[in-house]
């Protein structure tokens, strides 16, 4: 059983450190692949006639292209990984050990839009408008294709589909909302390279307005796709699990207020794409081409949150919880207890009272930390803070019935007592308390609620549901 230690960022919870890279990044990516669209399109209106200005504009909008997505995206790129592996190697590892030659083309592409961008980059001046042409579409084709395999793997996490029987990497890649994703993501791409055209063509000093108008009605045309966003945004959702699809419609109001976030930032952006750049060529200054590409990063924030947030109680779904557990080891985790194969000790400077709140600290480290913190964002003692010791004792226990979109609690009564006895701890500071001798009624009631919660998640793939119930009864 492969345990990874999980760092805590009080009074930040881990997730939102990978969430905010992730969300920098992924923005940045999908313009890149926008742009090289973009680009091609540009190049061909230059080579045949229809803009004067658009030659002009390429090779100025490549070097914003090229210091943006191929630094910062990079940059990024890397904070991921880095940032994953600091809160949810076990994720990771997952992914790469059932994906590993999927990851190593989707680099072989990259390498290519790296090949393709600076030879256009360095070279777009002294060769012909066909050369540029052919670097251009490369360039684009290799970026597509980064987003065509990572989109695979990414929506795998929330729809495995026949990867769970079969553990076929076809069926895992090609899963239920593989090709809604990918053409909504395609889409949003080519949103967002419009929108930083309308900015760029604004920088573009040597042009008076006229000029400038021509140039931003033509990014304009990128935007048109914008009215396939809905047909695609609920084709994505019917191919969700019903009970995802339940968080995302109202069954948690978090979830539902990012979709609504994302959806009216996507509305307003399209609405004035449509009327106002496409239909009646109207001119956008700096400014507003900056409102706009706000509203479309917080569209972009809002649905990476939907996306991850859809996947509970699973990191992958049906196969990993979000905390790194496996359903078949949970029966396991529950007679040995949790900790057997957790070989690290508490950082340096962790707080506790004594041995019971050591274990209980350990526990709430392999349990609780990929999503919570101790006290401050999604903090677990403020949000049982108003729990006695045996109403957190059952909610504990029966933890996937008491809140569905969390993964039963993985171990024995020893392991849960401890973890009561550190939080209350942690508010309390009540050392004798605390570290008091485990009472045997107390550990026979935890006994009798975790076997009436049995060790099934509430969210169960297709077809263990009657099973499952057999089983549990």
């Amino acid at each position: 059983m492969d345990v990874y230690p999980v760092n805590q960022y009080d009074p930040l919870m881990p997730g939102i450190m990978i969430a905010i890279v992730a969300v920098v990044h992924v923005f940045l990516a999908q313009f890149a692949v926008g742009g090289g669209m973009l680009l091609c399109y540009f190049q061909w209106l230059a080579m045949t006639g229809r803009s004067a200005n658009a030659r002009l504009f390429v090779h100025g909008y490549f070097k914003w292209l090229v210091l943006i997505s191929f630094v910062a995206g990079a940059v990024t790129g890397v904070g991921i990984w880095f940032t994953s592996i600091q809160v949810s190697a076990f994720t990771i590892g997952g992914m790469i050990r059932n994906f590993h030659w999927i990851w190593a083309t989707e680099y072989l592409f990259f390498l290519l839009e790296v090949f393709a961008g600076y030879m256009f980059y360095r070279y777009h001046q002294k060769i012909s408008d066909a050369a540029c042409m052919k670097l251009l579409v490369m360039y684009a084709f290799a970026a597509w294709m980064s987003l065509f395999l990572i989109n695979g793997i990414i929506s795998w996490q929330l729809t495995p589909g026949g990867w769970i029987e079969k553990h076929s990497i076809l069926e895992g890649f090609f899963n239920p909302t593989f090709w809604p994703s990918l053409f909504f993501r395609t889409i949003v791409a080519l949103t967002l390279a419009g929108l930083v055209a309308c900015i760029v063509v604004n920088t573009m000093q040597s042009l008076d307005q006229e000029a400038k108008r021509k140039l931003i009605n033509y990014a304009a045309h990128l935007l048109v796709p914008m009215v396939l966003m809905p047909i695609l945004g609920g084709w994505f959702l019917l191919a969700m699990p019903a009970d995802s699809r339940g968080w995302v419609l109202g069954g948690s109001p978090t979830m539902n207020l990012f979709l609504n976030i994302s959806i009216g930032a996507s509305l307003a952006i399209g609405g004035y794409a449509l009327i106002g750049l496409y239909l009646q060529r109207l001119y956008i200054n700096g400014a507003t081409a900056t409102l706009l590409l706000m509203l479309a990063f917080g569209a972009t924030a809002g649905g990476e949150f939907v996306r991850e947030g859809s996947r509970k109680p699973y990191s992958i779904r049906y196969w990993m919880y979000s905390n790194g557990i496996h359903p078949d080891q949970v029966a396991q985790m529950r007679k040995e207890g949790c900790l057997v194969h957790d070989p690290y000790p508490l950082v340096n400077g962790t707080e506790v009272a004594g041995e019971i709140t050591t274990r209980g600290a350990k526990v709430f480290r392999r349990q609780c930390a990929v999503c919570h913190t101790v006290s401050g964002l999604n903090g677990v003692t403020e949000l049982t803070e108003s729990w006695d010791e045996d109403q957190m004792r059952m909610n504990i226990a029966k933890l996937q019935h008491t809140k569905p979109f969390m993964p039963p609690f993985a171990g024995n009564a020893e392991d849960l007592e401890s973890l009561v006895r550190y939080l209350k701890w942690f508010n309390e500071r009540n050392d004798e308390q605390a570290e008091a001798p485990m009472e045997e009624a107390a550990l026979a009631d935890i006994n009798k609620w975790l076997d009436q919660a049995g060790t099934e998640p509430a969210s169960k793939p297709p077809g263990r549901e009657a099973a499952s119930s057999e089983g549990d009864s």
